[in-house]
C-alpha cells in the first residue's frame, strides 16, 4: 500500500545544491545553516523590434549577481548563440569578443568560474549556460562571487531549442526575477479539499457503522455483509504497515523508473473501486436499470448484479482509464487525479477503522516519526543531499520516463510564479496527510455517537485538522521548502481529542473503546414459559412478604379454576423467601385435589412449621 508516499505540501521558491545542499533543521531550530541556493528566474526572448516574446525558466544564483525584479527594469541585450562551444578556454572566445552582448554557451568540461570569467573578461553583461542535466544552482567561491559582476544563469535544452525554432539571430532577451508571493492562491483550494474530504469522510464513517448497528438489533443480514466490507486495524497491522511503507519508499528511490508505472496502475483500480463505492448510493435511488443479467456462470457475474451497476462500474474504469492516458496534461489532467484521489481516500475512511483511541495514538506516532525521518533526516544520508520524501513524491528530475506517483492531490500555480514555467508548478499533498488523522476524526465521530455527546469529539478533531494543516502552510511559507505535513497534523488532532475526552472525563472509555462492545439485545418474553425462582438465601423471609403471600392465597380459593392441569408446583429445596406461597399453594392444593396433577410432590413439615 503506497496511500503514505509524498506526505509533504511542495513549494519554495528556493531549491538546494545537488552537490552541495545542507538539509535545514527542524522547525524549532533557533538558526539556519548556510548553504549554495539557487532561484528560479524568467528569460523573456523577443526578435528585434518587437515587443511581444515569451518567457521561459531560467536557475541562478544571486551570488554572482543579482537580477532586476521587474521585466520594464530589465536591459534587452542581443544574443550571442556560442551553444557550439563550451567557452572553457580563450580559444573559444569569438573574436571581437561579446560587447554589450549576452552569449548562450553549452555547460560541461571546466567550472562555472571559468566560464563567467571568460565572459565577462570579453564585454559580456551575462551569460546563459545551456543544460541538458538537472539544473543545479551555479556555485562558486567567496573570492569568485566577489570577481564577477555579471548574472549567469542555466537553461535547459529543450528550451534552447524551441528558442531556435521561434526566433531569429537578432533576438534580445532580457533576465529578471520576480517577487514571488508567500502563498499561492492554490492552498486554498488544497485546504478546502483536505478539510472537506475528512469531514465528509469522517461523517460517512461513523453514521455507517450507527445504521449497522442498528442493523444488528434488527437482526438483519445485512449487517454481516457490512461486517466483511470493514477492516479494524490491529498493533501488529500497525507495524507491518510502517515496515512496508519504508521498504517500499526507499525501493522508489532507487528504482523510481521501473516502480512508477505499476504505482500508477494500481492508483488506477484503486481509485475505480473507490469513485464506484462513493456514486453507489447515489445511483441506486434511480428507479431505473434495476433488472438483473441472466444466469450464467462467469466470473464476478454469477451473482447476476444489476444492470445500473455494471454501467456504475463501467463508468468508474472509464474515467481511472482516461486519466491514465492523459495523466500528463498539466491542464486539465490534475481534475481528474485529484476527483479520484478524494474518492479513495473516502473509500479507505469508510473501510478501515482504529478500534480504540490507543491504536489512534499508536498509528499516528509512528507514522509522525516515519514523516519527520524521512523529509529532515534522510539528506544527511543521500549522496545528492535531498529528501527521500520530497524526491519520491515530486519525481526525480532526472528520470528518463517523466513520470509522477499519482497518490498526492496537487493544484497549479495561480499566481505567474515563475515556477509556473519551471521544474514544479504544482503545490502538492500527500493522501497520507489527509487518511491517517482522518481515521482518528472515524473513530471519534463513532464515539460521539455511542455516547450521544453531540458530534463534540469529531467537531472538535476536524477543526484541529484545519488549523493543523494551516501551521503547515505557515511553516512553508517561513521556510521555503517541502514540509511533512504529519509533523503539525498529528499533534493537533491527537491533544484536540485528548483534551475533549478529560474535560469530559471519559477518558477510560475513549481510550480503551469500550464503548464499541455490542449491545446486549434482549431477547422476546415467551407467555407460555415458566420464570425460574430465585437463588435461595439463609436469611428469614421479610415481613413485607407475608401480605402478598394472603393475598395469593385467598386469589386462589377465588380462581381455582384458572390453574392449568399441568402447572409444576415449586420443588424442594427452595429459600424461605418463597416458602409461604409454597404453604399456600399446599392449602389451595388441600382445598381443591381435584385440579392437581397427580405426581405432585409431598412437601415437608419443616416448611410449614417456619411459616407459622
Amino acid at each position: 500500500m503506497l496511500i503514505l508516499i509524498g506526505w509533504l505540501v511542495d513549494g519554495g521558491k528556493k531549491q538546494q545544491a545537488s552537490n552541495m545542499r545542507v538539509p535545514e533543521t527542524l522547525i524549532w531550530a533557533a538558526f539556519f545553516i548556510q548553504k549554495v541556493v539557487g532561484e528560479y528566474g524568467m528569460a523573456h526572448f523577443s526578435d528585434k523590434g518587437k515587443s511581444k516574446g515569451k518567457d521561459y525558466c531560467i536557475f541562478f544564483n544571486s551570488q554572482w549577481a543579482r537580477l532586476p525584479q521587474d521585466l520594464n527594469k530589465a536591459s534587452r541585450l542581443q544574443i550571442y548563440d556560442l551553444t557550439t562551444s563550451v567557452l572553457c578556454s580563450p580559444s573559444d572566445v569569438p573574436e571581437g569578443g561579446f560587447p554589450n552582448r549576452i552569449p548562450m554557451v553549452m555547460r560541461g568540461n571546466c567550472t562555472f568560474y571559468e566560464k563567467v570569467r571568460l565572459a565577462q573578461i570579453n564585454g559580456a553583461k551575462g551569460l546563459l549556460i545551456v543544460s541538458k542535466d538537472r539544473l543545479t544552482p551555479p556555485a562558486g567561491n567567496k573570492t569568485q562571487y566577489e570577481e564577477i559582476d555579471i548574472p549567469v544563469a542555466l537553461l535547459s535544452y529543450t528550451d534552447m531549442l524551441d528558442i531556435s525554432k521561434s526566433f531569429g539571430k537578432g533576438r534580445l532577451v532580457a533576465m529578471y526575477a520576480p517577487n514571488e508571493p508567500v502563498l499561492d492562491y492554490n492552498m486554498v483550494i488544497i485546504f478546502l479539499m483536505a478539510v472537506g474530504t475528512v469531514a465528509v469522510g469522517g461523517y460517512w464513517a461513523g453514521s455507517r457503522d450507527s445504521k449497522k448497528r442498528y442493523m444488528k438489533h434488527k437482526r438483519d443480514d445485512g449487517a454481516e455483509k457490512q461486517d466483511e466490507e470493514t477492516v479494524d486495524v490491529t498493533p501488529v497491522m500497525i507495524c507491518v504497515f510502517v515496515v512496508m511503507c519504508c521498504s517500499m519508499l526507499v525501493l522508489l528511490y532507487f528504482f523510481y523508473d521501473y516502480l512508477a508505472i505499476w504505482v500508477i496502475a494500481i492508483f488506477c483500480m484503486a481509485s475505480s473501486i473507490g469513485l464506484h463505492s462513493c456514486l453507489w448510493p447515489f445511483v441506486r435511488r434511480i428507479p431505473f436499470c434495476k433488472c438483473r443479467i441472466p444466469e450464467n456462470n462467469l466470473p464476478y457475474l454469477h451473482k447476476r448484479p444489476q444492470i445500473r451497476m455494471l454501467l456504475l462500474s463501467a463508468l468508474c474504469i472509464s474515467i481511472s482509464i482516461v486519466w491514465m492516458v492523459f495523466r500528463n496534461e498539466d491542464q486539465w489532467a490534475w481534475v481528474l487525479q485529484d476527483a479520484l484521489g478524494i474518492a479513495f481516500c473516502l473509500y479507505m475512511l469508510k473501510t478501515v477503522r482504529l478500534p480504540t483511541f490507543k491504536a489512534c495514538t499508536l498509528l499516528l506516532t509512528v507514522l509522525f516519526v516515519y514523516d519527520v525521518f524521512f523529509v529532515f533526516i534522510t539528506p544527511f544520508f543521500t549522496t545528492s543531499g535531498e529528501s527521500i520524501m520530497v524526491e519520491v513524491a515530486a519525481g526525480p528530475s532526472d528520470s528518463a520516463p517523466h513520470e509522477k506517483l499519482p497518490m498526492v492531490l496537487k493544484v497549479p500555480r495561480l499566481n505567474s510564479s515563475p515556477l509556473a514555467l519551471c521544474d514544479r508548478p504544482f503545490s502538492l499533498l500527500g493522501f497520507g496527510d489527509i487518511l491517517v488523522p482522518g481515521l482518528l476524526v472515524v473513530y471519534c465521530h463513532r464515539f460521539d455517537i455511542l455516547t450521544q455527546s453531540s458530534r463534540i469529539y469529531f467537531m472538535a478533531c476536524t477543526i484541529a485538522y484545519g488549523i493543523g494543516l494551516l501551521i503547515t502552510f505557515v511553516a512553508l511559507a517561513v521556510m521555503q521548502m517541502g514540509q511533512p505535513a504529519l509533523l503539525y497534523l498529528v499533534p493537533c488532532t491527537l491533544l484536540t481529542s485528548l483534551a475533549v475526552a478529560l474535560w469530559r472525563r471519559e477518558l477510560p472509555q475513549f481510550w480503551t473503546g469500550s464503548g464499541f462492545v455490542p449491545p446486549i439485545v434482549l431477547a422476546p418474553i415467551n407467555c407460555t414459559h415458566t420464570a425460574e425462582p430465585p437463588p435461595p438465601l439463609l436469611q428469614e423471609p421479610s415481613a413485607e412478604a407475608e401480605p402478598q403471600t394472603t393475598e395469593a392465597t385467598n386469589q386462589s380459593k377465588e380462581t381455582p379454576k384458572q390453574l392449568p392441569q399441568d402447572t409444576p408446583l415449586p420443588l424442594q429445596g427452595h429459600s424461605n423467601e418463597v416458602e409461604p406461597q409454597t404453604t399456600e399453594a399446599t392449602n389451595q392444593s388441600n382445598e381443591t385435589p381435584e385440579q392437581l396433577p397427580q405426581d405432585t410432590p409431598p412437601l415437608e413439615k419443616s416448611e410449614e412449621k417456619t411459616d407459622y
